[in-house]
């Protein structure tokens, strides 16, 4: 079966719509209080989700838009790589040196315009030191695999696609 890039980048941006809906099902479901860095992977999902559904419209066809698309979502997975990681480190150290992840976002973001509409993305005040579980894995661990499989996922389609 012969695949398109166009096809790589719908696949991603589903995913992102299934991780999307997974970060706020654990969150209004399942009772598990987002903190300040947890919100800052899903702004990075959803940008991920957003980015990719826009490349869609590029003309991936052509060599450039595939490299373009490919670097325009690799943009915000890699920001939220950058933050699972970072949270997967803080959460390795002892309780004591674990450093404070500062103010919860609906505190730092509440004189935003429109903000009642999209509080609901920026909800939360966990503490990024505590770790929460889904299916027996840490939620940052599953934003370091989204991350990581968005971009396997990209560059690897690009690789693929560029020996045709």
């Amino acid at each position: 079966m012969k695949f398109t890039y166009r096809q790589t980048l719908l696949a991603v941006f589903l995913l992102g719509i299934v991780c999307t809906g997974g970060s706020f099902f654990a969150q209004y479901v399942m009772g598990l209080n987002p903190c300040p860095l947890c919100i800052l992977q899903r702004v990075a999902v959803m940008s991920v989700m957003l980015v990719s559904g826009l490349c869609l419209l590029l003309p991936t066809a052509k060599r450039g838009g595939r490299i373009f698309a490919a670097l325009l979502v690799s943009l915000p997975a890699l920001w939220g790589l950058y933050t699972a990681s970072y949270q997967i480190w803080l959460q390795s150290l002892p309780a004591g040196e674990q450093p404070s992840c500062g103010a919860p976002w609906t505190f730092r973001l509440k004189d935003w315009p429109l903000f009642d509409w999209w509080r609901f993305v920026v909800d939360g005040f966990g503490n990024c030191g505590v770790r929460e579980y889904v299916m027996g894995v840490p939620l940052p661990v599953w934003s370091l695999m989204f991350f990581g499989s968005v971009l396997l996922i990209v560059w690897g389609m690009l690789f693929k696609l560029r020996r045709r």
